[in-house]
């Protein structure tokens, strides 16, 4: 088992705009993974098992709705401060950091902010300490860009609602106690509601054979004429735009994370080239060495100050759904790039499991595509900037 040696590259001194309250949270979710995640992620990884024994550290640390407030069992803290956790979290796994993001924007946000009192007050202070996991149910088998045009529908049958269809892709699905579900009704008109494990019906059948994301439990989400209480449904939000504004929310902490995993690779292929030794001397002393670690740490200094500008933005409630594409298409793509220009500054060392280097880079080809594919990120951008859709 390897030694977490990781030291985070910060060129620009980015923690001088960071607050002391920031520092603190992002400090303690880095030891925390260096404590937890580091010395058991890459057996999980090769075991295809999520480490669910982390779930409590999670928690522990304010990874599940760390902007939810204290009254409903948050943290209360800001969005610079969820950021700089998603980044830490995915430094360690881009897996686990699904889990929590997946926690916090996708079942605990809709909850909050398009929740009743009641439902509120049932379920987010369990999401937020760990007893329940949650689970988000929007993309389909024959529906993933075009989520509007979703099949998954429920009946009003008066004393209830009878909710059929399939869900796809899903992360936590195979262990989530909940599942916050999108569906159109009768007319047509998109719905958010709380599927509760144990409801007849209610299947969540896990997928195997990942070369992505392998210590992150995914599945799919089946109903079949599962009886929907009218009290599980979430009143004060329907139409496409409310899945979509729980994506700005899981996009805007995909945004942060992947600076944690290009900061892993860019960390270790440092220190690699600077120990090992060919032609009598440092790789790190060679011409082509030095332009791979350059370009990697401008890109991320770059990618710093992109999300941390984003994240002033979204503290002030003024950030865009474009500027939040812009950032995540932008910094999953760095990272990506970084994780395979490491890999080859490693040569052959960097396809083992002795270094977090390959497992980062397959992680990162799933992170490029959920949440929005890299392509359609693009055309959000080019919608923005032109008023002109070309989606279809």
């Amino acid at each position: 088992m390897s030694q977490d040696l990781f030291q985070a590259p910060d060129y620009y001194q980015l923690d001088e705009l960071l607050s002391e309250e920031h520092i603190l949270v992002r400090d303690a979710a880095r030891e925390w993974v260096k404590r937890e995640v580091s010395p058991i992620i890459e057996d999980a990884a090769q075991q295809a098992k999520f480490p669910i024994s982390i779930i409590s550290g999670l928690a522990e640390i304010g990874a599940f709705g760390p902007y939810i407030p204290e009254e409903y069992g948050g943290a209360g803290l800001d969005q610079i401060s969820y950021g700089l956790i998603m980044q830490e979290i995915e430094r360690g796994d881009s897996g686990v950091r699904s889990t929590a993001s997946v926690q916090s924007s996708l079942v605990m946000y809709p909850i909050w902010k398009y929740g009743n009192e009641e439902q509120k007050q049932k379920y987010l202070p369990k999401l937020a300490s760990g007893e329940y996991l949650g689970c988000f149910g929007l993309t389909e088998p024959d529906h993933g860009s075009n989520p509007g045009g979703m099949v998954t529908n429920i009946k009003d049958m008066g004393d209830h609602y009878l909710l059929n269809g399939a869900k796809m892709w899903i992360s936590n699905a195979p262990f989530a106690d909940i599942a916050v579900v999108w569906a159109k009704n009768e007319e047509g008109r998109i719905k958010g509601l709380i599927v509760e494990r144990g409801m007849e019906g209610f299947t969540t059948p896990e997928t195997h054979n990942k070369w992505s994301l392998r210590a992150s439990a995914t599945g799919e989400l089946i109903f079949d004429n599962v009886k929907i209480p009218k009290e599980n449904i979430l009143p004060n939000k329907d139409g496409l735009g409310a899945p979509l504004g729980c994506l700005d929310s899981a996009r805007y902490g995909i945004a942060w994370g992947a600076i944690g995993a290009a900061m892993d690779c860019y960390d270790t292929a440092l220190r690699y080239a600077k120990e090992r030794i060919q032609f009598d001397k440092p790789i790190a002393a060679t011409q082509l060495q030095q332009k791979k670690l350059a370009e990697m740490i401008t890109e991320i200094t770059k990618a710093q100050l992109l999300t941390w500008r984003l994240g002033t933005l979204r503290n002030d409630g003024k950030a865009t759904s474009a500027q939040i594409s812009m950032a995540k298409r932008n910094n999953v793509e760095m990272a990506l790039t970084i994780a395979r220009e490491a890999r080859q500054v490693l040569g052959a060392m960097g396809i083992t499991g002795e270094y977090s280097i390959m497992r980062h880079m397959m992680n990162l080809e799933s992170v490029i595509t959920y949440e929005g594919t890299h392509d359609i990120h693009l055309l959000i951008t080019g919608l923005d900037i032109t008023g002109l859709p070309a989606f279809k």
